[in-house]
């Protein structure tokens, strides 16, 4: 019988940034990608049920349906990897996957345990017509228009996915926001867990911690959002969605710093390898 045992390879899940890989349109996966991923979780879901619950629930959605839509027109025509808008292409998928989530329960009527189960065959049924498309559903090669595409197209489903499956557990399972949350970070550890010991495929291994990220991150912002008649902190959505953004905000700029700095030797080096191929 053959004994498992913790596989080498280089980390899927916090790698080290790679600044030569011009042309590639998403972050280098390292652990600031993970910490900021999942504060766009937590910001999108308490900033859409701020402004949905303050505002007019129609007006509101169209504004983030624009916003989005614009944010993805420039991150698109983007020739490269830029952390600030790639971010908030990032926020705007969350707040908008959080309202669609939303509307489609509250609105159409549907219970969470259906809604998460259409986003996930939906999320399923993407994945491999990407697969198919491209040979690959690597976020290292996405570098065309169609590459980036699916991808992003992917980002959105997961942020529906996760804002269904995190209302399901607190409310429909019963078992609260923060019960949500631990639950959610027990099971975003099994990919990580099962690439090092039982040897996850690495491509596998990132978009399961991936998709996990939004109900994580959700659950806790909703936790400190909250009412405590609903088993919260009561420290708003308001608040809490201005503490995350400022958050988001630092972490993105020490990144962008990051880039800035190793971008002329990221130069250099590609120029050296024109140079020997030519």
């Amino acid at each position: 019988m053959t004994k498992l045992r913790p596989v080498a390879p280089s980390n899927p899940l916090c790698q080290k940034p790679n600044f030569a890989n011009f042309g590639i349109k998403v972050p280098a996966v390292t652990l600031s990608f993970w910490i900021i991923k999942i504060l766009t979780t937590g910001m999108g879901e308490t900033t859409s049920d701020f402004f949905v619950r303050r505002f007019e629930p129609v007006l509101v959605v169209g504004i983030a349906a624009a916003g989005l839509a614009a944010a993805l027109l420039m991150q698109l025509r983007a020739r490269s990897y830029r952390p600030w808008l790639y971010w908030l292409t990032v926020v705007m998928v969350s707040v908008f996957g959080t309202m669609a989530a939303d509307v489609i329960h509250i609105v159409l009527g549907v219970p969470y345990l259906v809604s998460t189960l259409v986003f996930a065959l939906a999320l399923a049924a993407l994945l491999i017509t990407w697969q198919r498309a491209e040979g690959t559903l690597s976020i290292h090669s996405v570098r065309t228009v169609r590459r980036e595409t699916f991808y992003w197209a992917t980002v959105l489903i997961t942020f529906a996915l996760g804002t269904a499956a995190g209302d399901m557990t607190a409310t429909t399972l019963g078992l609260g926001y923060l019960a949500s949350g631990v639950l959610f970070a027990g099971v975003f550890a099994l990919p990580v867990l099962a690439y090092f010991w039982l040897g996850l495929n690495e491509i596998a291994a990132f978009w399961g911690a991936y998709i996990v990220t939004r109900p994580l991150g959700a659950s806790f912002a909703d936790w400190m959002g909250v009412p405590p008649a609903r088993g919260g902190l009561d420290w708003g959505t308001g608040p809490v969605s201005l503490a995350l953004g400022v958050l988001i905000m630092v972490m993105v700029a020490a990144t962008a710093a990051a880039a800035a700095r190793a971008r002329p030797a990221a130069a250099t080096i590609e120029l050296r390898a024109r140079q020997q191929r030519s």
